[in-house]
């Protein structure tokens, strides 16, 4: 007898559980190879714009579903001190932040200097070593 225990497989996980015709979920992928034109009805075209310095307008999302994810590794102490930043702010600001949110603003804040001051910018600096 095997010591192993039995997990259901896909198609008993992601099996269509209601109603004689469901919907169906479809979930956006962003277009990340559009070509410059692909004659939509509607016109327009798949071409994404140039990006744009958006001098001190860059700001974080906030509160909201983010369909992006990366992973970040780490050190314990910058963990501990992210940690303690986000009890700072509850505690002493009456923030009440989770630790994505800070990280969010701390991004939008770095990439809106590089935006505002490019090679004199607090990033390139700190990425130089200077």
């Amino acid at each position: 007898m095997s010591r192993r225990s039995s997990l259901p497989g896909a198609a008993e996980l992601f099996r269509v559980t209601g109603g004689e015709n469901p919907v169906p979920v479809v979930r956006a992928v962003p277009d990340l190879g559009a070509p410059a034109a692909d004659d939509r009805p509607d016109g327009t075209t798949g071409a994404r714009p140039a990006r744009q310095p958006r001098t001190g307008q860059r700001r974080p999302t906030g509160r909201e579903k983010h369909d992006e994810k990366i992973t970040v590794y780490v050190s314990a102490q910058e963990l501990l001190d992210l940690e303690t930043a986000r009890l700072t702010l509850r505690g002493g600001y009456g923030i009440a932040a989770d630790r994505g949110r800070v990280v969010r603003e701390a991004l939008a804040m770095a990439l809106a200097d590089l935006d505002a001051h490019g090679e004199d910018s607090i990033l390139v600096r700190r990425l130089r070593g200077l």
